[in-house]
C-alpha cells in the first residue's frame, strides 16, 4: 500500500468518527437539551437563548471543519489515486 492510499484511509476514517461524534453532539442536544442547557447556563452565567446560538454556532463550524480538514481531502486522493 502506497502512502497516498494510507493518507486516503486515513482521512476517510477521520471523516467517520468525526461525523459520528457531530451526530452524537446534535442528539445529545436533541434529546437531552433542556438539562445541559441548565448546567451550562448555571456553569458559564449565560441564558439559555445564547446558549442556542453557541450550540449551533459549534455544530456549524464542526460540520465545516470536517468538510474542509477531512472529507474534501479523502475526495481529493480517491479522484487522483
Amino acid at each position: 500500500m502506497n502512502s497516498a492510499q494510507s493518507i486516503g484511509q486515513f482521512l476517510g476514517w477521520c471523516t467517520v468518527l468525526n461525523l459520528g461524534v457531530l451526530i452524537l453532539a446534535a442528539l445529545a442536544l436533541v434529546v437531552a437539551g433542556k438539562p445541559i442547557k441548565r448546567l451550562h447556563a448555571r456553569l458559564f452565567q449565560l441564558s439559555e437563548d445564547d446558549l442556542s446560538r453557541a450550540y449551533f454556532q459549534y455544530l456549524a463550524q464542526y460540520k465545516i471543519a470536517i468538510l474542509v480538514f477531512n472529507l474534501i481531502p479523502y475526495l481529493a486522493l480517491r479522484i487522483v489515486g
